[in-house]
């Protein structure tokens, strides 16, 4: 199976380019391009010193790390943070400390991780009655604990 081609360019060219961290994960880490302290409680607009093209009809999706949550408290506000195929600026990751303690972070730490999928463009349809479930309109826990 041939893979997908990403254009990437390295804005900072002192960081390594996003790898995949094993055989079998399905997303890149992103390091942070910039060194700070991140309070209890704040969250801060972080650059990853990249540049991408994602290919018309995929999108990316920034995740957060799930060992800084897990250990840390750490997201991302947007997760997922969506990278729309037409933009070329720099992809910044939005990061948010939900711990109790200073979360310091130097350049090159891996601060989250990009997927990339293939998405489905879509025009509305617009009708006066959708049809019928089982489910209905039950939501947001309607199914129990």
């Amino acid at each position: 199976m041939e893979k997908l081609k990403i254009r990437i360019e390295q804005v900072d060219k002192d960081l390594p380019l996003p790898k995949f961290a094993t055989k079998g994960s399905v997303a890149v880490d992103l390091y942070s391009a910039e060194t700070f302290t991140l309070n209890p409680r704040d969250f801060k607009k972080v650059s990853t010193g990249i540049k991408l093209a994602v290919p018309e009809g995929y999108e990316g999706q920034v995740r957060p790390r799930s060992g800084l949550a897990a250990k840390n408290g750490i997201s991302i506000v947007n997760t997922p943070g969506t990278l729309d195929s037409d933009y070329r600026g720099i992809l910044y990751v939005i990061l948010i400390n939900h711990g109790y303690d200073y979360f310091h972070v130097k350049k090159g730490d891996r601060i989250a991780q990009l997927v990339i999928n293939k998405i489905e463009l879509f025009d509305w349809e617009v009708t006066e009655k959708l049809d019928e479930t089982e489910r209905g309109e039950g939501g947001l826990g309607h199914t129990g604990v």
